[in-house]
């Protein structure tokens, strides 16, 4: 039965098993990121003054430097014992081996994430528990893949699934974590991946939704614009936001080459001393942000406050992040964003008071500009805003605002890539947007090979060259040595028989077509095979079995370049 599932899923079309089989992985994404939030959650209200989870204000001096100073340390030992490979974690991971690794994300790194992220959040440095979680998530959907030996192919779309359940899971956004799978991590849309990753992102919100009730992350006030003036003033919004975003991608990209080469458990601590000394100033920027996020939807922090909020916390997100560690992104742009915006409509209402409309919109507009902007992510965004604030008033200006700053952050000469592109590039990689790959990625070998064959060694003899063809087989393989070396089309072999008078027959030397041919996996895709056809220099693979612990091969079907042609 599990290996017709498998056959089954190599097609593209396979899409009520993929729905089957999201339903277990939006339980397991989604039960890993309540985990994770809840084990971060309990250690912090386990010292944090009055038992809030985000409470670092009320720390003292002293606690303020040393905690995130002590957190980069312990986290940095715990990379630098770790061999190289282990240590890459977050989205840019989950892309790397979505483009590289046909999505095999590795336990380890998994492991790292979860507890590297949960150090550095529950000791108070400026990031996020997105990130980590959307790690989590996608490795979910990977292992679930890779536990049953499902195609290539599948664990792609299992990947996605993970995501929007980590997602959905972490924000109450079902809605946003499937458009954030599709636009940020896989990097396209397609008819095949949305029912089951819608099914996996409903899953893991139920799931947050069972724990922690119907509440927004937000405390979002009633907001609407005041007049249509206002969106000629969001212009002056979605310009600073863009602005900001190139800043904090800039500033990233040039604190990662950098400090490249100097030791990965000096680079965090120092990324930990420089949090708790911006925090003396300004605490509310130390770990995730949701509270100060809260404060100032909700009006209660004043101009000059955050103006500071919005620099520091863009200046030590983007150095502790380029400093490595291995935490997210996603909830500082929110503060950033927040921040900014709450500045610009403080400007406003001074500038014109009976024309612009509280701060508070311009904060919520900034939150999703600043997050769509820094990940070039513009849909994602949007969609999260509304789901957060359930207010329909907020799409058109938040259309307006979030294009705006996308629009700056692609103009030359400022133009930056998404920040997980640009992160990407320095480690000498690129994400595979190729419209031919994608489609290879789809398919799977099975879905795609000939199974009209019949084994045979390179000798025999008349009579069984006439046995092998009753079945009227589309190729021969033959056999050197007991391996598969070459394939004949049998019909070239039955023309050879109609004129033959010989009892003994050397199949490699009749006239006729003959290809070389070399393994590949029932678990591979098309683009693999691609891959292999390119590096082996032959023109046909023969697909053999990998999911039975067994020494000897087992062919289970021919694959040639226009069996691939015919499948994409």
């Amino acid at each position: 039965m599990l290996d017709r599932l498998r056959f089954r899923l190599a097609s593209a079309e396979a899409v009520p098993q993929l729905a089957f089989i999201a339903i277990f992985c939006g339980l397991f994404a989604g039960g890993i990121t309540l985990a994770f939030r809840m084990l971060i959650e309990a250690l912090q209200a386990s010292f944090l003054p009055l038992g809030y989870t985000e409470n670092y204000e009320a720390l003292p001096p002293i606690l303020i430097v040393t905690l995130p100073t002590l957190g980069g340390f312990v986290v940095g030992i715990l990379l630098q014992l770790s061999n190289e490979d282990a240590r890459k974690v977050g989205i840019v991971h989950v892309m790397e081996r979505l483009a590289y690794h046909q999505g095999y994300l590795p336990l380890r790194n998994a492991i790292q994430q979860f507890v590297g992220a949960a150090i550095c959040i529950v000791s108070g440095h400026s990031v996020g528990r997105e990130g980590p979680s959307v790690h989590l998530g996608a490795a979910s959907g990977s292992l679930l893949g890779q536990w049953f030996k499902l195609p290539n192919n599948s664990i792609q779309t299992l990947i996605a699934c993970g995501t929007s359940a980590a997602i959905a899971a972490s924000f109450n956004t079902p809605l946003a974590g499937v458009i954030f799978a599709m636009e940020v991590v896989m990097l396209e849309y397609t008819v095949m991946s949305f029912i089951p990753v819608i099914l996996a992102a409903v899953i893991g919100d139920v799931m947050t939704r069972l724990a922690y009730g119907n509440e927004l992350t937000f405390q979002v006030p009633p907001l609407a614009l005041t007049s249509h003036f206002e969106l000629v003033y969001l212009l002056l919004l979605g310009l600073v936001i863009g602005l900001c975003a190139t800043t904090f991608i800039h500033v990233l990209q040039t604190v990662t080459l950098r400090w490249k080469n100097t030791a990965l458990w000096k680079r965090t601590t120092i990324a930990g001393l420089l949090t708790g000394l911006a925090g003396l100033f300004v605490p509310q920027i130390m770990g995730i942000g949701y509270d100060t996020v809260n404060a100032i939807l909700l009006e209660q922090i004043g101009f000059s406050l955050l103006l500071a909020i919005a620099v520091s916390k863009l200046l030590v997100t983007a150095l502790g992040l380029g400093l490595g560690l291995p935490a997210g992104l996603i909830a500082p742009t929110y503060l950033i964003g927040a921040a900014v915006g709450g500045v610009i409509g403080i400007l406003g209402n001074q500038l014109f008071p009976h024309e612009v409309s509280s701060y508070a919109l311009y904060a919520m507009l900034g939150m999703g500009a600043m997050m769509g902007a820094t990940l070039q992510a513009p849909l994602a965004a949007l969609t999260a805003l509304l789901e957060q604030t359930a207010n329909p008033n907020l799409i058109l200006p938040g259309m307006l605002v979030i294009v705006v700053s996308n629009l700056i952050v692609h103009n030359p000469p400022m133009s930056k890539p998404s920040v997980f592109i640009a992160l990407m590039r320095m480690r000498g990689l690129d994400y595979r947007q190729d419209p031919m790959v994608q489609a290879l990625r789809r398919v799977g070998v099975t879905s795609a090979m000939q199974k009209n064959f019949v084994v045979q060694p390179r000798y025999i003899s008349t009579q069984q060259a006439k046995q092998a063809l009753q079945n009227q087989p589309l190729w021969i393989v033959l056999l050197e040595d007991e391996q598969p070396t070459y394939i004949l089309l049998a019909a070239d072999l039955a023309i050879y028989l109609s004129d033959a008078t010989v009892e003994h027959i050397d199949l490699i030397d009749i006239p006729g077509k003959r290809l070389q041919i070399k393994p590949t996996h029932l678990q591979a895709t098309l683009q693999e095979a691609v891959e292999i056809l390119a590096q082996e220099g032959v023109d046909a693979l023969y697909v053999e079995n990998r999911f039975r612990l067994s020494k000897n091969y087992s062919i289970h079907g021919i694959l040639t370049r226009e069996d691939i042609e015919a499948n994409y």
